[in-house]
This record gives structure tokens, sequence and C-alpha cells, in this order.
């Protein structure tokens, strides 16, 4: 029984520390993008403001055809990248079976021997996050066209009561849509830094600091941040 979990001889402690580094990093950033110091939100904390915003906009606008192409606009972005993970998905099953092939353009590389089984393990992990991007992509497009029935739903008439109310439901329906859809985002972002477990640890941790810092960075630190919270100039 131990034998069948074993892993592969090849599964090093570098392997080890850079897969946890890997894994440590994608849950420490999604929480810190959620739950950033007051005094210095990120882009996705700024957007929720903004989205509820939209909606009671969208309460006076008239005619509300605007607010409708927006919310199409969101939906198709959410179904192109649930589309591409699918055929990413369908790619990297096609590659388990072919191995040996990988290990034979490795070999072109004077990359070390690796046995099958750790390849496919590598792939594996790569696949985790890009299927954990399509199901947060799916939840997010479901989502959106919840935002878009609670949409409809509000009255023309902006003196009925239920008018706000309605409205600032669509807005927090909306907020946790955005929440998906960045969180499959970020998902895709490490897949492609788990690539870089085929050519040893040392590259899987250098390929995941690449991708942290760059969410930090486009997170806490863009020009797209500071014309949201300052305006331009």
């Amino acid at each position: 029984m131990t034998t069948l979990f074993a892993l592969p001889g090849s599964f090093s402690p570098a392997d080890a520390l850079a897969l946890f580094w890997l894994f440590f990093s994608w849950f420490a950033i999604g929480w810190f993008i959620e739950h950033p110091p007051k005094n210095h939100p990120s882009v996705s904390i700024l957007m929720k403001e903004y989205r509820r915003d939209w909606m009671r906009q969208f309460v006076t606008r008239s005619p509300r055809i605007f607010d409708a192409n927006i919310l199409t606009t969101l939906r198709e972005g959410t179904a192109f990248f649930a589309s591409a993970c699918l055929i990413a998905i369908g790619g990297g099953l096609a590659l388990i079976g072919k191995t040996d092939q990988l290990a034979g353009v490795a070999r072109q590389f004077d990359i070390d021997h690796v046995p099958a089984l750790m390849w496919e393990i590598k792939i594996v992990v790569v696949l985790f996050f890009v299927a954990n991007a399509l199901l947060r992509f799916i939840w997010s497009h479901r989502l959106f066209g919840y935002c878009a029935i609670l949409m409809g739903a509000v009255p023309n008439d902006v003196t009925d009561p239920t008018a706000i109310p309605r409205a600032l439901k669509a807005a927090e329906i909306n907020i946790t849509a955005a929440k998906s859809f960045n969180s499959g985002l970020r998902c895709v972002y490490f897949s492609l830094g788990a690539l870089g477990w085929l050519a040893g640890p040392l590259w899987l941790a250098i390929a995941t600091t690449a991708v942290l810092a760059m969410n930090i960075r486009r997170e806490f630190g863009s020009g797209s941040r500071r014309a949201i919270l300052h305006g331009p100039g």
C-alpha cells in the first residue's frame, strides 16, 4: 500500500521546497489581494465600490442598453478563458500519454534524466491550476448571468422602493463574479509558473517568484491602480 503512493526517486527536497513555494505563493497572494492593508487597497478592492456605483447609476440611466453591453462583455471574457482552459486541459492530458517524447526533448537540452512518472506529476500540477481556473471561470460566467437577471428585475421607476435594493443586490453578485474571475486569472498565471518545474526545481522557484511579483505589482503598484485611485496626472 505504501508503494502505491511512493514518490519517484528523482523527487528531491529541492522539488518539495519549490512545490511548497508555488502553492504557498498562490494561496498567499489570493488572500492578500482580498485582505489588503486599509491604507493601501488592491485594484480588486478599489473596483468593488465602482461596481456598486455602476449599479446606482444604472437605476437612473435610460435606456439601459449601455449597461447590458458592459455585462455582455464581461460574460464573453469569462467564456473565452473557460474555453481556453478546456483546450489546455485537453492538451495536458494528451501530453501525459506522451511523456517519453517529452523526456527526449529534455535530453536535447541536457536536462538530467527524469522518470516518466515524474514528468506526469509535473504536468498534473499544471493541470491542477488550469482545472481550478476553469471551474472559477464557469462560476463567474454563471454569476454574471445572475447579475443580468437581477438587473432586469430593477424597476424603471427610480422612485420605486425596490429599485435601489435590487440594484445593490446585483452589485454584490457582480462583485462576487469578478472575484471568481480574478481568482481564475491568478490560477492561469500560476499554471504558467508551474511549467517552470519541467526544467527543474530552481526554475519552478524562479517562475513562481516572477508570477508572484507580477501579481503584486499589478494589484498594488501599477499605473492602472494609480489612475483608479487618483485619476490622471
